[in-house]
């Protein structure tokens, strides 16, 4: 299904697919149909190169930048790469699209009928990252997630058949949940690309300066902000975990396994008394299965 190369020998297919391993949740596991891995692959695919182009990730070599017409002088320019990159999408709903990232999304797209607005949020909360770097307020953060994390579960619905107002609405909560464990888990990272996701309110409340985030290990105060952060982090994860009753099969046990993701996540943080500037804390094997297996029984 993926083709032959690494990120390293500058293939832009395999190079960011492989990356699917790495995330809090599974994307597209073995136990689900065939056509469903294909388009939640294809989705991710798209997905991690608009985070790769907004965060400067791509693979080295400027491949991605040709491939989406971008002359060498311009490869490095952010703004340029997601503005062809949003050409290139269109090219998904009109034509024929130039990156082969995108190529791949057009049998999904004919097949759920999808529409370009998910992904120009994308695009969207990857364009705000190269403007905004810093949030007042948790509305402001929650407005963020509304881009960058939400039309990722809209998309999952969509691709599988059962988008209704209710599903988006719990879809909605756990995507924004699971990007803020994500945010709390890279703060050290964030930091040394010039970003804080934590609110500056907050940070004024616990009394946290931007300097405390930068030290090996963190101090009390950083802890008990981090604290209250995962806590808001799981609640949304709860309003949204009703999500995973409202449908059947193989799909309920995919969207468990998000849910768990982000609450074993959580508890990954919370064993490492709240210090995430070390690393990421993250969940092992058996404490993901474990949340699983809780929230299937709806015991989480």
């Amino acid at each position: 299904m993926i083709e032959a190369g690494t990120a390293r020998t500058g293939d832009p297919v395999r190079g960011t697919l492989d990356k699917a391993a790495d995330e809090n949740f599974p994307v597209a596991p073995f136990f689900l149909p065939r056509v469903w891995r294909d388009d939640l692959m294809a989705v991710y695919g798209f997905a991690r190169l608009v985070d790769d182009i907004g965060d400067g990730d791509l693979a080295p070599g400027g491949a991605d930048a040709r491939l989406l017409g971008v002359s060498d002088t311009d490869a490095d320019d952010r703004l340029v790469l997601l503005d062809a990159l949003e050409a290139d999408l269109h090219r998904v709903f009109d034509s024929a699209p130039r990156h082969p990232l995108l190529r791949r999304l057009l049998p999904t797209v004919r097949r759920a009928d999808l529409t370009p607005e998910p992904f120009l949020g994308l695009i969207a909360a990857n364009r705000q990252d190269q403007l905004v770097t810093r949030y007042e307020t948790y509305d402001d953060l929650l407005a963020y997630c509304e881009l960058s994390a939400n039309p990722v579960g809209r998309l999952v619905l969509s691709v599988t058949g059962t988008s209704t107002p209710e599903r988006v609405r719990r879809s909605d909560a756990v995507c924004t949940g699971l990007q803020i464990v994500e945010h709390l888990q890279d703060v050290a990272e964030d930091l040394g690309r010039d970003r804080v996701y934590l609110p500056a309110e907050d940070m004024k409340r616990f009394h946290v300066a931007e300097s405390d985030l930068a030290v090996p290990t963190a101090g009390a105060s950083v802890r008990a902000l981090v604290a209250y952060e995962a806590e808001r982090a799981l609640n949304l994860l709860n309003e949204g975990t009703p999500l995973v009753g409202s449908v059947h099969g193989r799909l309920k046990l995919l969207l468990a396994g998000f849910v768990a993701g982000g609450k074993a996540a959580v508890r990954a943080i919370a064993a490492a008394e709240y210090d995430v500037l070390p690393g990421p804390p993250k969940p092992g094997k058996l404490q993901l299965l474990r949340e699983v297996g809780v929230t299937l029984r709806g015991e989480g």
